[in-house]
């Protein structure tokens, strides 16, 4: 008889602010932001297998497997490791939307690697698995590491901070945005002034600090391409300060309780999708692997 298959919530993130300093001469783009995880996200179950085989379940996701971050995930674990006779089965319960700009499939890819590590007793240190996600995306080592963070370089150089706790409400407008198209587009503004670590205040973000650096550098270029984005938050706007998250679609504002979230969710135009979260600092990912680990 199986055990019981390791279930984890990879969660999702916002970007409270995000910042394009430059483009380097590798292409890539200088940045600056800081992610807030949240208490909501994808559902993630392994369980291993005895035949040498990387099975994924995805419903709803339209790749094949080997194109799929989280099959590349685990895959490069398991190269890591030295141990290609590794197994697993994985089902991925999708609950964030593709494109969104919140980190479903960054925080997906990182869940597997915490996952399979524990799963398959590889013993890789947070370093470790950090470097592995560096390879899969900037996004992705921000969930291996469980923090909420402010990042600078291309995402991937972290500093954990403390951020004072809202609940978000986070509006998904029915498209779909290309980050590729909007880094190499002309109209991108790429010169915006650094953030200084002094200015992290003790590396605690309270509502006051969070106001005065708020903004996303791309959400001019965003609402420009995909009229629908700049609706949303429009509509939003009326009831908190509403900004872009990341490079994708979804919107945000922050409220000082759920319920003064939920009452202007329930007041959203029909038809327009949306979810409620309580930003956190730690993942509950992390969480859950050390629950887990304390009842082995």
């Amino acid at each position: 008889m199986n055990p019981a298959p390791l279930t984890l919530t990879a969660p999702a993130k916002l970007n409270l602010m995000l910042r394009i300093l430059g483009r380097r001469d590798d292409g890539y783009h200088e940045l600056q932001t800081v992610f807030q995880l949240l208490d909501f996200g994808d559902a993630l179950s392994f369980q291993e297998n005895s035949d040498a085989s990387i099975q994924l379940h995805c419903p709803g996701v339209d790749l094949p497997p080997e194109q799929n971050l989280v099959y590349r995930a685990a895959q490069l674990l398991r190269q890591a490791c030295g141990k290609p006779q590794l197994g697993a089965t994985i089902a991925v319960d999708k609950k964030l939307p593709a494109g969104g700009g919140i980190g479903g499939g960054s925080s997906d890819a990182a869940t597997a690697l915490l996952g399979l590590n524990h799963l398959w007793q590889c013993r890789l240190s947070l370093d470790d698995l950090a470097e592995l996600a560096r390879q899969l995306g900037a996004d992705v080592p921000v969930f291996v590491r469980g923090h909420s963070a402010f990042a600078e370089g291309i995402g991937e150089q972290l500093t954990a901070v403390s951020i004072e706790p809202r609940w978000y409400l986070v509006l998904t407008p029915a498209c779909h945005v290309s980050t590729a198209a909007l880094f190499s587009d002309p109209r991108l503004t790429r010169d915006s002034a650094a953030i200084t670590l002094a200015a992290l205040r003790d590396r605690r973000l309270n509502t006051h600090w969070l106001n005065e650096y708020a903004g996303n550098d791309f959400q001019p270029l965003v609402e420009s391409l995909y009229p629908e984005v700049g609706e949303a938050r429009e509509w939003l706007s009326r009831h908190g300060q509403a900004q872009l998250t990341g490079t994708g679609a979804c919107v945000f504002a922050g409220f000082e309780s759920e319920s003064a979230a939920q009452q202007v969710f329930a007041e959203r135009p029909e038809g327009w999708s949306a979810f409620i979260a309580q930003g956190v600092d730690k993942s509950p990912t992390h969480r859950q692997l050390a629950k887990f680990a304390a009842t082995v």
